[in-house]
């Protein structure tokens, strides 16, 4: 329980990522292996006085966005939303969702490394004054050009350039949005809304490396100092597995026994989609594939493939590494699994140590099309996300 002020945050991440040379929007940009979205909600997550955070993306992004953060993980998100055409509807949309709180925190997406401490802090000075924002004294000296040409120079001792976060008091700024939406003004940030109405905004000096990630060189630079912090690191990893259906086998697929008169041809229990789960976590972790750590010896012989998940993930985990997600599908043409999906699920998440959210089962069929089609055999695909563990990769 956070001790003092605290905050219900607002991350906009609807923007483009036109000057980023991407054709996805700006948060799904991979950092370090990961949208840039979710560094950044878990930066943000990590703030002592932040109690709730409402993402916020563009519409058709949404879907996406929703599985990146299950609750298991992210239990601080409490909506992600659609946003508007520019930044300030964006927020106002936001705020719709930004209920009970009275100090609002608004953040940019596009910047995942902020700190806790910077946070916290701009939350303890709006929850003082009404209204803060995080930023940096100009250091450097400031000409006046026109032309190309420096016709003066600035006094630098009163300059500062604006970053977010930026806390409000709640009422504050829902009333500045609401008076620039009737009036149809636009601002730069949420800071220039609220001094329309005649209200100071505090600054509160924040890092250098708060960086908002804008052109290409700034990822270059976002993902080196990330590795200088030793903020965890998050990898991908694909696992695909394939067996024969035929007569005289048992149907295990999940850990969960099905009946049918026909059952996966293999070594062990030829458990296809565990075995996809497997190699998608070894892959993620650079340790190999499942023939590898289980080859065909006897031992191995009609072995229980949850028994065997089991030692895998004791092995990425004495690599460094921790499960986040396995999102997984199954390909066959009968039986019907809906009714075992569930229990398939659950199995694995046991088996991985992971609360059900963070495990996904779907099956589909090939619709006559292929050996699959035709009923000879069922193909299982993975994909594993894994984090981590103080940093190291």
């Amino acid at each position: 329980m956070t001790q003092g002020p605290s905050a219900s945050a607002i991350i906009v991440a609807a923007g483009t990522g036109t000057r980023l040379g991407s054709s996805v929007r700006k948060g799904f940009i991979s950092l370090a292996g990961a949208p840039m979205v979710l560094h950044t909600v878990r930066a943000v997550e990590r703030a002592e006085a932040v109690t709730g955070i409402v993402v916020v993306v563009g519409g058709p992004d949404v879907p996406a966005a929703r599985s990146l953060f299950p609750s298991r993980e992210f239990p601080k998100v409490t909506a992600v939303v659609a946003g508007g055409a520019e930044r300030q509807d964006s927020v106002y949309a936001g705020l719709q969702h930004a209920q009970n709180a009275g100090i609002v925190l608004v953040h940019d997406g596009a910047r995942p490394l902020v700190s806790p401490a910077i946070l916290d802090a701009v939350i303890r000075a709006a929850a003082e004054s009404g209204a803060a924002s995080a930023g940096l004294p100009m250091r450097e000296t400031v000409k006046e050009v026109s032309g190309g040409v420096a016709s003066g120079s600035v006094d630098r001792n009163r300059l500062w350039i604006a970053h977010t976060p930026q806390a409000f008091r709640a009422d504050l700024l829902r009333d500045a949005h609401e008076r620039a939406r009737s009036a149809g003004i636009q601002a730069p940030d949420d800071a220039a809304l609220v001094e329309r109405l005649g209200h100071p905004v505090r600054m509160v000096e924040d890092s250098p490396a708060n960086l908002k990630i804008t052109v290409p060189d700034d990822l270059a630079l976002a993902e080196a100092l990330m590795r200088d912090a030793g903020l965890p690191q998050i990898r991908h990893g694909i696992g695909i597995d394939a067996h024969r259906l035929v007569m005289g086998r048992r149907l295990v697929l999940g850990g969960v026994d099905i009946p049918f008169q026909l059952g996966l041809d293999g070594h062990s229990d030829a458990d296809a989609l565990t075995h996809a789960v497997m190699d998608a976590i070894l892959g993620a972790a650079g340790l190999g594939n499942i023939g590898e750590h289980f080859p065909q010896e006897p031992k191995y012989h009609d072995a229980d493939s949850v028994g065997l998940l089991r030692e895998v993930v004791a092995k990425v985990q004495a690599a460094g590494w921790r499960i986040m997600h396995v999102d997984t599908v199954v390909l066959a043409e009968a039986p019907k699994l809906a009714p075992y999906m569930d229990a398939m699920r659950r199995r694995l998440a046991e088996a991985m140590k992971l609360d059900p959210s963070a495990v996904n089962v779907k099956a589909t069929t090939m619709e006559g099309m292929g050996a699959v089609g035709r009923g000879e055999g069922i193909v299982c695909h993975a994909i594993a996300t894994l984090t981590s563990v103080n940093g190291e990769s």
